[in-house]
């Protein structure tokens, strides 16, 4: 990357709010949100713009990127999971806006002992291709996940799943390996979507590009780098979507984005960058949209490469960083400090953890107590996302303060995921979404050492006694004490450093003042079957 190309995009300041690591659901509209809430989005008259009558139409939304496969089971990152949870797959359950979970494919449950629960599935729904949706179908579903001989990456994300039993057609017992706590988050998650047996023959690895769920919305087509479209599913067992079509349209450039809906070529311009806060909220043809995330950034450290595999070194590092000034300088204080890796409103987040203070002197007495004291050389690595190129900016000026000289390598996102998986990353800027809003998810992926690798432990950490912790606040049915044990696990993590966490962020949109209904989950996914255009 070179220098010149850096300095443009800090002089733009254009933050485009990540694509992090992949969700959950959502339901109604909220009131009017303003610059520093955390409501939902603004609604006012229609734009003139674009005519469309309500209760039809197609409802265009420009994003940052591409999805990278349309396979849940597959899939790492969130501009995927967004176009298939609730759109075209869905699962056993939900969970509402309430973070509380509902009926979905399963109309009740119940949990027999320690490890088996059953579910007792909803009559008369068919998958997109015609497949009658049966207990059959749930069960190939959860064994492709975690099939040993074509492994996916969701496997650990399940691995407490021992058997699938079908009692009859439409009665499901999940048995599990020992107890769960987090079960039905998990298969709430957009990983949690039940694909049809028949497709899943049919596809193969192929289902990536010919999703087949039982969802309010149909695949229509992918043209890569371009668009997704989807239909209005017209045999869909639930209440109907309101709108007719979908399309899901790639604009890397965020002005651009932004532009669309005020012109009305885009009724959505997903991932907003905050130097355009201004300009949506004093437009006349667009709101605000602004909703709570459950997403975290953060800046990590392979613990496996020189010189981090010295705590002291990843210790001083995180001395170093000011995440105020962060928060401040890159993100127009959208967003707050974070304190761990999981986001406030996830459970399992604790208030109290301790974090490093930042304190230059201690950092370089670390770096010289590590065997650096005249300094040392770094590379961090990170996608082409505007925010997260500023903040490395703002990364190379801070560790300079200590002696640190910082390189920066800026890829395409899935080259980035690529390298980071495979361990070549001596730093990253990331993040790190929340598909189920239950603690699980992020600690079992981004800090259990089974989960190294793909699955989302780019620092390749690993810790006996965290390990130990994460499987046991798997198997407490006490939330209090479930709490407790991910408080503990968090403040070590948070003494080791594997990852520095620095911003909580937020889910940010340009919406169309003729939309109404429009949501995005804290897990960074677009809810679409409430909206209407008028």
């Amino acid at each position: 990357m070179k220098k010149t190309r850096i300095i443009r995009s800090i002089l733009a300041l254009s933050v485009a709010f990540a694509t992090v690591l992949t969700g959950c659901s959502g339901t109604s509209q909220s009131q009017p949100a303003s610059t520093g809430s955390n409501s939902g989005q603004a609604t006012s008259s229609p734009a003139p713009s674009t005519p469309a009558a309500a209760g039809g139409g197609t409802l265009i939304i420009a994003r940052l990127s591409d999805a990278n496969n349309l396979d849940p089971h597959f899939s790492t990152q969130i501009n995927s999971m967004a176009v298939v949870q609730h759109k075209m797959y869905e699962g056993l359950v939900m969970m509402d806006r309430n973070s509380e979970y509902k009926s979905l494919l399963a109309t009740e449950w119940k949990q027999k002992d320690d490890v088996t629960w059953e579910f007792t599935l909803r009559d008369g729904v068919t998958f997109h291709d015609g497949t009658a949706f049966d207990a059959e179908a749930v069960k190939k579903t959860i064994n492709r996940i975690l099939d040993k001989n074509q492994p996916t990456p969701k496997a650990n994300m399940f691995g407490m799943i021992k058997e699938v039993k079908v009692i009859d057609p439409k009665k499901v017992e999940i048995i599990l390996h020992y107890p769960f706590a987090g079960l039905l988050s998990v298969l709430a998650s957009a990983e949690g979507g039940i694909i049809s047996p028949k497709a899943i023959e049919q596809y193969g690895k192929d289902l990536a590009k010919h999703p087949v769920g039982t969802g309010p919305f149909v695949f229509e087509s992918w043209t890569p780098g371009q668009e997704i479209v989807i239909v209005k599913n017209e045999n869909y067992w639930g209440t109907k979507p309101k709108v007719d079509k979908v399309v899901f349209k790639t604009v890397p450039e965020d002005t651009t984005r932004v532009a669309m809906v005020e012109t009305g070529e885009a009724h959505v311009a997903e991932q907003l960058p905050v130097t355009e806060l201004e300009r949506v909220q004093n437009s006349a043809n667009m709101s605000l949209g602004r909703f709570e995330s459950f997403a975290v950034d953060h800046i990590g450290m392979n613990v496996k490469m020189k010189p981090f595999d010295d705590v002291r070194v990843r210790q001083a590092i995180a001395h170093a960083i000011d995440k105020e000034a962060i928060i401040q300088g890159v993100y127009n204080n959208v967003g707050k400090v974070a304190i761990s890796s999981l986001g406030p409103k996830v459970i399992g987040y604790s208030p109290n953890i301790k974090t490093p203070e930042y304190d230059l002197n201690k950092a370089k007495q670390l770096l010289t107590e590590a065997g650096y004291g005249n300094g040392l050389k770094a590379t961090v690595y990170l996608n082409d996302n505007k925010a997260r190129i500023n903040v490395a900016e703002v990364l190379q000026s801070q560790l300079k303060g200590i002696g640190i000289d910082l390189q920066i390598q800026v890829m395409e996102f899935g080259a980035y995921l690529e390298l980071a998986a495979k361990g070549e990353a001596q730093m990253f800027i990331s993040g790190w979404g929340n598909a189920t809003g239950d603690g699980d998810y992020n600690q079992y992926n981004l800090f259990h050492s089974t989960s190294a690798g793909v699955p989302g432990n780019h620092s390749f950490y690993s810790n006996p006694k965290v390990d130990a912790l994460i499987e046991a606040a798997r198997k407490e049915k006490d939330p209090e004490k479930r709490k407790q044990i991910y408080a503990e696990a968090q403040q070590i993590e948070m003494d080791e450093v594997p990852l520095l966490p620095y911003r909580s962020s937020e889910n940010l949109a340009a919406i169309a003042k003729n939309v109404q209904g429009v949501y995005i989950s804290p897990s960074g996914y677009i809810e679409v079957s409430d909206v209407t255009i008028q």
